[in-house]
């Protein structure tokens, strides 16, 4: 995918921000409908979860394989020269139009991004090499349409082979609830979702009540983020919580998830501890979210590994509370 970064600026445009409305609990921005606003900066970046992720997992040293559908226009060519400058193999197939983005980053440090999926959405597992699926692990980001089925069947051929399996599953398909990905649920190893998603999946309660929730449908491993509040997680009945820093610098938040996520899953994969694995998916988000582009600065191994050993952030340990039996 094509990422399109799009900023204004606040203060000479006319940007209406509506912070209540009945529409919406979120806060608005309107647009003036016939005016021409002008704009501060243009950036044109490659992203996708799925590039972003992948260009992670290779620059943290990992051998990575891309599975998806690329488009056989300029786009789509762009996306392959990315791939293949940063030493990642294209197992996937071509299809026609390649999926594009536009991300509206106006006000404050939020962003709105506009998507068109293209062929990304129809990739088929009949179009999938099996002889090329034989990694020891897998990273899923969310798919539509054909591909989500084929994110299914991933999962369930990644299983077969005894691989690990990590999901990152965005708010359209959590939106639909359980029944929608639970097929993809039953085979991950690690759930790595946000707070949000989290309650689209596992409904009403605390984030650790969540976490213990969405753990019950198959995953071993989940791990909620929750923006400038931190990260809660729950691996081996045991929740760890830890916070991002406080000077950290905030210029644009695409790729973050998938910074967090990919570096995570890959720190596991290299045997780190659980909790540096935490520390490092967060100093890899934090680098990322400090530039244009979600995957300009993602971090190689050897220098999260400097900056972990400079990071003096804590992960707070506490053990899995069972509820206590009802008197009487």
């Amino acid at each position: 995918m094509v990422d399109t970064f799009v900023k204004t600026d606040p203060d000479e445009s006319e940007l209406i921000t509506i912070k209540h409305s009945k529409l919406s609990p979120e806060e608005l921005v309107a647009y003036p409908l016939g005016t021409k606003i002008i704009i501060k900066h243009l950036e044109f970046q490659i992203g996708g979860g799925g590039t972003n992720t992948a260009v992670s997992f290779a620059r943290l040293g990992l051998t990575t394989g891309y599975l998806g559908k690329i488009g056989k226009d300029e786009n789509g060519l762009k996306v392959f020269s990315n791939l293949k400058e940063e030493g990642i193999t294209f197992i996937g197939t071509l299809g026609k139009q390649n999926g594009y983005s536009v991300i509206l980053d106006s006000v404050g440090e939020d962003r709105t991004i506009l998507t068109y999926k293209g062929c990304n959405n129809e990739l088929t597992f009949k179009e999938v090499s099996k002889a090329k699926l034989k990694a020891k692990a897998y990273y899923l980001c969310s798919m539509m349409g054909s591909s989500l089925k084929t994110l299914a069947s991933v999962a369930r051929h990644a299983k077969k082979q005894r691989a690990l399996v990590a999901f990152n599953p965005s708010s359209y398909l959590t939106e639909k609830g359980v029944k929608g990905i639970q097929s993809i649920l039953e085979n991950t190893d690690v759930l790595i979702l946000n707070e949000e998603e989290a309650k689209d999946l596992g409904g009403a309660g605390t984030v650790k009540e969540l976490a213990v929730r969405l753990g019950r449908l198959g995953p071993k491993t989940v791990v909620i983020t929750k923006g400038a509040k931190g990260v809660t997680a729950y691996h081996e009945k045991t929740f760890f919580e830890a916070t991002p820093r406080k000077n950290r610098h905030i210029h644009e938040t695409t790729g973050a998830g998938d910074a967090f996520g990919s570096t995570l899953f890959a720190a596991m994969l290299i045997k780190k501890s659980f909790p540096q694995a935490i520390r490092m998916a967060m100093l890899n988000a934090e680098s990322v979210i400090a530039h244009y582009g979600a995957k300009n600065v993602l971090l190689s191994l050897p220098l999260v590994e400097k900056r972990l050993s400079r990071d003096k952030r804590k992960v707070r340990r506490s053990k899995e509370v069972k509820p206590r039996a009802k008197k009487g």
